[in-house]
């Protein structure tokens, strides 16, 4: 028999794991905009066609400046808050009346961490499937837009670190800082 809390418990972990989904994709298809990355390929359709929705309807309020997508920043900020809040609402708090600025705060600097923490996670995963993906099938369709992807990241780290034996220990470096970021975090 379910009981309210294991409810809520199952509420949660469906809510994050399909507003996650879609807020990487609102990441990446930032990430690939502001890579000049090319949305013609099987990835970039995938992530239009599962993105559009949100971010049609988003660019009428938020408008790209610079050459940068901020409707796809915004619609990934505004999905994490609707999740933090949801958490904080299944959680047991203080009334309302007691609560301060200090809640709001704290709201905003969870959906940042949450954020940021959703951003080290995929470009953890963009990194490791391009060394995977140059390692077993350099040619897939996925190579080209994941090594563009990829690319601006390791390059400052490529400039410091040279490969040894002719194989490039930037993408386990990378992997490595980004975990004890993940830690810290």
């Amino acid at each position: 028999m379910m009981t309210s809390g294991s409810l809520s418990q199952a509420l949660l972990l469906l809510t994050n794991a399909v507003g996650s989904f879609f807020c990487i994709l609102f990441l990446l298809r930032f990430m690939m905009q502001w890579g000049r990355v090319s949305f013609a390929g099987q990835l970039g359709e995938f992530v239009l066609k599962l993105t559009n929705w949100a971010i049609k309807p988003l660019r009428r309020i938020v408008p790209g400046f610079g050459g940068v997508d901020w409707a796809s920043l915004v619609a990934a900020f505004l999905l994490q808050l609707a999740y933090v809040g949801l958490l904080f609402s299944l959680t047991p708090v203080a009334p309302l009346s007691s609560l301060d600025w200090n809640f709001g705060l704290m709201l905003l600097l969870s959906v940042f961490r949450e954020l940021l923490r959703l951003v080290i996670y995929l470009v953890m995963g963009v990194v490791f499937l391009e060394a995977l993906l140059s390692w077993f099938n350099p040619y897939s369709p996925l190579a080209a837009p994941i090594s563009q992807l990829s690319r601006p990241i390791l390059r400052p780290l490529r400039r410091v670190i040279p490969p040894v034996a002719g194989i490039d220990l930037t993408p386990l470096v990378l992997l490595l800082f980004l975990q004890v970021l993940l830690v810290l975090l």
